[in-house]
């Protein structure tokens, strides 16, 4: 099966890799897991010799769900294969608790889909998931740091995130032109109302979207910025990738409590 650059497909079939991936999940026994872009199997084949209850493979190939086909027909009960795209699959309402995604992203909808499961990341017992090295670094990047921004501030701000695995391109078919890695995001308890998620979205592209400017000119376009700064008791000199996620945390909030009140 020939992996298609418009899908953004890099299939990993190297099974020692595939089986310390799935390893990175932890105990899987009597968890509901769920991976996305299976492609022909590489990695769900290691997450099925794990104890986990039920593997649900979301795939949007259908040369790929075919192939899939003698592999759910072995594994009867244990693998469920769906034909979806997976940026419009309900995790919460596809698979019971407990829930647990591992998964090889398909590099262009990456991001996206982690965007979409932070919304719920309460629903989840963790994630271990596949970017390019680059996206992963921005996950799990620390304030101050070059790959600092809005993808980092909003997974620390729902997970605490580990970078696990570094891939080389030679241990995908076709080798991609880059690096990848594997990243742990465990969840924090509770998921923020969706307005507050909003907010942060909001706040976050604002912020970063002019990094190189401080805070007072960055914020301009949510209207009232020293205002804003001033109701989170944050400098209006600094520049967005100084401050720390509970800072975000306080101005998002902050922006709400004005939306709301207006």
């Amino acid at each position: 099966m020939e992996a298609r650059k418009s899908l953004g497909q890099h299939f990993l079939l190297d099974e020692a890799l595939c089986r310390r991936i799935a390893a990175q999940a932890g105990d899987l026994t009597g968890r509901q897991v769920l991976e996305v872009g299976p492609g022909p199997g590489g990695l769900t084949r290691a997450l099925l010799a794990t104890p986990a209850a039920q593997v649900t493979a979301v795939e949007l190939d259908r040369r790929a769900v075919a192939a899939l086909a003698e592999l759910e027909a072995a594994f009867p009960g244990r693998l469920r294969v769906i034909e979806a795209d997976a940026l419009r699959v309900d995790v919460a309402e596809v698979m019971p608790a407990p829930r647990v995604i591992v998964a090889n992203l398909p590099y262009n909808v990456g991001t996206p889909l982690l965007v979409g499961w932070l919304r719920q990341a309460a629903a989840l017992d963790r994630m271990v998931l596949m970017f390019q090295q680059e996206v992963a670094e921005r996950i799990c990047a620390a304030p101050d740091t070059e790959a600092y921004g809005r993808l980092g501030v909003l997974a620390q701000w729902r997970c605490r995130a580990t970078l696990l695995l570094r891939l080389p391109p030679g241990a995908f078919s076709p080798p991609p032109k880059v690096w990848s890695a594997v990243v742990g995001l465990e969840p924090h308890a509770e998921d923020p109302e969706e307005a507050l998620f909003r907010a942060m979205e909001r706040l976050t592209a604002a912020a970063f979207g002019q990094r190189r400017k401080m805070l007072r000119g960055a914020l301009k376009s949510l209207g009232d910025a020293e205002g804003l700064l001033a109701a989170a008791g944050i400098d209006g000199a600094r520049r967005a990738e100084t401050l720390s996620v509970a800072e975000f945390d306080r101005m998002a909030r902050a922006l709400l409590a004005r939306t709301q009140a207006g």
